[in-house]
């Protein structure tokens, strides 16, 4: 996809379906690079993932961050983020369709998210990063992530 710009804006859980069509992306890339818990994408749905994020807004802060690309009238990217009563700060979710990676929009959602968490002066900041993707490290560590501990769960 040749880039033009890319419009951003910042909304809330009431415009959750908006990310559907690229939560369902996501999903799917996580179906296809778990190693051990495949069965858990597999049988995730959106409806499972938005009820989650309900709770996690109802509980605290939610916002999400889109990359709208006007050319073709869609969304290319998102960046869910919330900010609990515990003053901690997290990366939801995060995801640019493949076409238009590498073009700074997953850049542009990360500092967007981050600069709402820090404004409200976190104690901490966290991103959950599924197993298979761990290719993933290095764009989080130019933000400022490191991994610090690494959860083994039984099957």
């Amino acid at each position: 996809m040749t880039q033009s710009p890319i419009d951003y804006r910042s909304t809330d859980i009431t415009e959750i379906d908006l990310i559907r069509p690229l939560w369902d992306q996501l999903n799917t890339y996580h179906t296809v690079n778990a190693r051990a818990f495949r069965d858990v994408y597999t049988n995730w749905t959106f409806s499972d993932r938005k009820d989650n994020f309900k709770k996690v807004a109802a509980a605290g802060h939610l916002r999400i961050d889109l990359a709208f690309y006007p050319v073709s009238g869609r969304y290319v990217g998102y960046c869910v983020s919330s900010f609990s009563q515990e003053r901690g700060g997290e990366i939801e979710s995060i995801f640019v369709e493949e076409s238009c990676r590498l073009q700074g929009i997953g850049t542009a959602l990360l500092t967007r998210a981050l600069a709402w968490i820090d404004l409200n002066n976190p104690v901490r900041v966290r991103v959950s990063v599924a197993d298979g993707n761990e290719d993933s490290f290095a764009f989080y560590q130019r933000f400022g992530f490191h991994p610090r501990m690494t959860v083994l769960e039984r099957i």
